[in-house]
């Protein structure tokens, strides 16, 4: 039987970014939190502008569970594997979590969020939610789950105290305030035609190529008087081929000679 989880929104009552700063320092190891041993990180992916990330990251927890389980599980740590996606342009951080350990008998899933209050932009909310399935685990089934409802519910009362201990923490040294992300502002008035103080086009400088123009480059050219000036260079080389170009030109060299 799945037994699902949905916590209250909890808010704190401090900015996203001082939040998320206090969050990070929980990362590798949290002295704080006794059965997180620790953890590695296994992959990582940051934007260019720096304005979103994401990690995933290997967790050792020593889950205190009686000795008859750990004897028949065989093991004395249980690993998780977590990930992170950090969005400063939104404002969000969304953790995913499951269990490495034992995946074939028991489904553990975990969903995180931290957004802004919607109502105090100073303020920031979290949520989570859970859910865990005990397939089969040597008869103790029963044993298991109620093992981990409880090490579920002290966990979450835990992770609150030690992210309001970090938040002080901060505070106390000084780090009252993070600056809200703001991407590299780009001016992309005149970005496909850019020109020189009087107006006039500067050859010496060149488009923004991160979007492409919506119109063909224009050209000087202006072969028998027929060609506009939005000519390509497929167009320019059709127009020297052309009859009536190759006929003018016939014309003009036999008016010279």
């Amino acid at each position: 039987m799945v037994q699902t989880y949905q916590s209250p929104v909890r808010v704190y009552k401090f900015p996203f970014e001082l939040v998320m700063a206090a969050y990070h320092k929980r990362f590798p190891t949290c002295p704080q939190i006794p059965i997180f041993v620790g953890s590695e990180i296994t992959y990582e992916w940051k934007a260019e502008d720096g304005g979103e990330e994401i990690i995933e990251r290997k967790c050792q927890l020593n889950v205190e569970a009686p000795y008859l389980v750990k004897k028949i599980a065989g093991e004395d740590y249980v690993y998780f594997k977590q990930r992170n996606h950090l969005n400063l342009r939104a404002r969000t951080l969304l953790i995913e979590a499951s269990n490495i350990s034992f995946a074939n008998r028991i489904v553990v899933i975990e969903n995180c969020r931290y957004y802004v209050h919607t109502e105090n932009p100073e303020w920031t909310c979290f949520e989570q939610n859970s859910s865990l399935d005990v397939k089969s685990f040597f008869g103790l089934e029963s044993a298991i789950e109620k093992l981990a409802v409880k090490q579920y519910s002290a966990n979450i009362a835990k992770g609150k105290e030690v992210l309001e201990f970090f938040i002080d923490e901060l505070i106390k040294n000084g780090v009252t305030h993070v600056p809200i992300w703001k991407g590299e502002e780009k001016d992309d008035t005149n970005a496909d035609n850019p020109t020189d103080e009087a107006g006039k086009i500067d050859l010496m400088k060149t488009p923004d190529k991160s979007s492409p123009p919506t119109t063909p480059p224009a050209s000087s050219s202006g072969f028998g008087g027929s060609c506009s000036t939005t000519l390509t260079a497929n167009a320019v080389i059709n127009e020297l081929n052309s009859e009536p170009y190759q006929a003018r030109q016939r014309k003009n060299f036999r008016v010279k000679n």
